[in-house]
């Protein structure tokens, strides 16, 4: 487990970096605005990428929040209780899963609401087929539905990506060392595969930057994204009646802690 250790303290060391963490977020909007212009351009050539059936597509993105969930509610939890164990604490940093998860859901319904309401049934060509009149009930039947599609994957994967960063602070003030090994190995190997889903949903992110949607589609997708990331953790997270930020140490606090 050296290994993973090492793989650990560097990205620690790397979301230490105040700049990446500033920046970071700003890295959404540059890539959705190239890649949007490399995309109308055609200057990006087809590759495995650009088919919506690749396999990081089908088993990652499409169930995207599902890996969000599945890997940083255990590791919230490790990494929290590490500070404090009260039930309060580590109840109102679940429900910051919670609010997330509510976010979520919204958004996508909503993007599902608004392409239902500016979008008719088409057969073939330009063929109206008026009976069917959403989404759903179109494709059911096996015809084909045009509206307007906000880019679901540019606001679910800028969100993830940004809520994990957040969440996953904690590592950075840990004392890792006084921890027992089952717990720390699960901690570690939580937080290498929470910086690899990162990873993945920033490839992802720039794939459907440069293959799919129209400009406005991804651009409304995307600042859907990181509006509800700054209004949680740089404003309502801020103030006492909220789920509060993960816990970090001041880097004085932080020099006496390790």
């Amino acid at each position: 487990m050296a290994a993973v250790d090492v793989i650990v303290d560097n990205l620690v060391a790397l979301w230490r970096i105040q700049t990446v963490r500033r920046y970071f977020p700003w890295v959404f909007l540059l890539i959705s605005v190239v890649g949007s212009a490399l995309k109308y351009l055609e200057l990006v050539p087809q590759t495995y990428f650009s088919s919506s059936r690749n396999a990081l597509n089908v088993y990652f993105v499409k169930v995207s929040w599902g890996w969000t969930l599945l890997l940083l509610t255990p590791f919230l939890l490790l990494s929290n209780s590490s500070f404090s164990r009260s039930v309060s604490f580590l109840g109102r940093r679940l429900l910051s899963l919670v609010v997330a998860t509510a976010i979520w859901y919204v958004c996508t319904e909503t993007f599902f609401y608004i392409e239902d309401m500016t979008g008719s049934c088409y057969e073939t060509g330009t063929m109206d087929v008026k009976e069917f009149t959403s989404k759903f009930t179109c494709r059911r039947a096996g015809f084909h539905w045009d509206g307007y599609d906000i880019s679901g994957h540019s606001f679910i994967l800028s969100y993830s990506a940004l809520f994990i960063m957040e969440e996953i602070a904690p590592m950075a003030s840990m004392k890792t060392a006084s921890m027992s090994t089952l717990p720390k190995m699960v901690l570690n190997l939580l937080y290498v595969a929470l910086n690899l889903i990162i990873i993945i949903w920033l490839w992802m992110f720039t794939c459907t930057s440069v293959y799919f949607h129209d400009q406005s589609q991804k651009w409304l997708g995307t600042i859907s994204g990181l509006l509800p990331w700054y209004l949680t953790y740089r404003v309502w997270y801020l103030k006492p009646f909220s789920p509060g930020l993960p816990p970090q140490l001041h880097p004085k606090q932080e020099k006496q802690h390790f």
